[in-house]
């Protein structure tokens, strides 16, 4: 009996295992996991046994003392300024990696979606400040700019094959250029008062991580501490803290030190050494061959890039800690009545509904269709207009991003943040409903374009 009960707990223990392993490993499982902590958030800002402790753990105060020196943030703002730094960063080296060897590195990968991205940037902007000009609420054409990767592929993998490969490719990419776009928005508008004598500083530190660079110094450690120092230089400067995560990403290193060829043959000569020195004990005890294991892992790490490395020690840390934190921290806004979730009580809600909704989708596919008629650009292989248009509307999910802008664009309104959060959920639920109708109609619709075309090769 004993027996029985264990091995059926060790049996499910080993099923949750893998099943767990599996879901964190899938492309849409930090969009899950973001959207399980938006509702997380919401509960805890409303319920009325926890919205007081969620409050207050916001602005719980989190400091460091040293001597004279002392630095106190509270838990909202750590997450925004400090946490969200190695968030672009990441987003950075993501950005590099397509522009070097991704979606992004050649003119006729690059002008597709860079055009998308660029449209899905200026017509939202325009819907917006065509609600809001002349309003208190002006200052906010941006949050409506941009795209949440992880949001929007989460949305695709319901729809499974019906959308086709390369338009997934072309979201990715538009998303990353959306990024990019999103962040130069953030450097030049949604700064404060600039301090030029800390921005010289910073440049004269990214010239060193560019030296660093061409000498080919790839350890992880440096470029951290490189990090730090230009968090803490643009954090006082005036420009977003985050925007030093972006820039050092540029700098870090995207060759590997040894090429494929050299690792081929190193690592067969010292496994080679690794038999010749074997000895009837084991390897802990054997420092010739510990050696040799040291020298491959050495010489392993150094056949990818630091930028890689990065990417892979970062992405599971940003996709389910950070970007969850990040959700947790900003998505819990207090509803006091139904009257708050009217999104036409104000010029805000409403510019920035329209402008995740109809604005998105409405630029990405206007520039993109000029694009390709001026034969500037090319439509992506077995793809429709219909098709198109239908992942457009997923462009219009603009969680993380719209709600980082919302709270730079009101710093100094703050009685507008809660209001532009709610927008910013609504617009992006709306975009994601309205693409998933969207792709299963575009889907059938080229079921039937194709129909008779596959009957007459038959």
């Amino acid at each position: 009996m004993s027996w029985t009960i264990g091995y059926g707990f060790k049996r499910r223990s080993y099923i949750l295992y893998h099943t767990s392993r599996h879901f964190f490993s899938t492309q849409w499982a930090g969009g899950v996991i973001l959207l399980f902590f938006v509702v997380v958030a919401m509960l805890l800002a409303n319920l009325p046994f926890t919205a007081e402790f969620y409050h207050d753990l916001l602005h719980a105060p989190i400091g460091v003392t040293a001597g004279h020196f002392d630095s106190y943030f509270d838990v909202e703002k750590l997450v925004n300024d400090g946490l969200m730094m190695i968030f672009f960063f990441s987003v950075g080296l993501e950005i590099k990696r397509e522009i070097v060897s991704g979606h992004l590195s050649t003119w006729q990968k690059a002008i597709l979606p860079v055009a998308g991205a660029l449209g899905g940037m200026i017509a939202p902007a325009l819907i917006y400040t065509l609600f809001n000009h002349g309003t208190p609420y002006a200052h906010g054409w941006g949050i409506p700019m941009a795209t949440d990767i992880a949001f929007a592929i989460a949305i695709m993998s319901i729809v499974g094959k019906k959308v086709p490969v390369a338009m997934k490719v072309f979201l990715t990419a538009l998303a990353v250029a959306d990024d990019l776009g999103s962040i130069l928005v953030i450097a030049i508008f949604y700064g404060t008062t600039i301090h030029f004598e800390l921005l010289l500083l910073a440049a004269i530190v990214l010239i060193v991580a560019w030296i660093l660079n061409k000498l080919k110094v790839s350890e992880l450690l440096v470029y951290t501490v490189i990090g730090v120092v230009l968090w803490l230089l643009f954090y006082h400067s005036g420009i977003h803290a985050t925007i030093a995560g972006v820039l050092l990403a540029m700098f870090v290193p995207s060759k590997p030190k040894y090429n494929k060829k050299y690792f081929i043959n190193k690592v067969r000569f010292l496994m080679e050494d690794f038999v010749t020195k074997d000895r009837e004990v084991a390897v802990t005890e054997n420092e010739e061959q510990m050696a040799d294991l040291y020298r491959i892992r050495h010489i392993a790490l150094d056949s990818a890039s630091l930028s890689q490395r990065f990417e892979h020690l970062l992405s599971p840390w940003v996709n389910f800690v950070i970007m969850p934190l990040f959700a947790l921290v900003n998505a819990g806004v207090p509803i006091e009545s139904l009257e708050d979730l009217n999104i036409f009580s104000s010029t805000q809600g409403a510019g920035i509904v329209f402008g995740l909704w109809v604005g998105k989708p409405l630029g990405i596919i206007l520039l993109s269709w000029l694009f390709v008629k001026a034969k500037l650009a090319e439509m992506p292989e077995g793809v429709h207009w219909g098709m198109f248009a239908a992942v457009a509307c997923l462009g219009g999910i603009g969680f993380t991003m719209s709600i980082f802008m919302d709270t730079l664009a009101f710093a100094a309104q703050p009685h507008f943040i809660a209001a532009g959060k709610i927008a910013v959920l609504i617009g992006s639920v709306v975009a994601a409903v309205t693409g998933l109708i969207a792709v299963h109609f575009a889907h059938k619709a080229g079921g039937r374009q194709l129909g008779p075309a596959a009957d007459e090769q038959k």
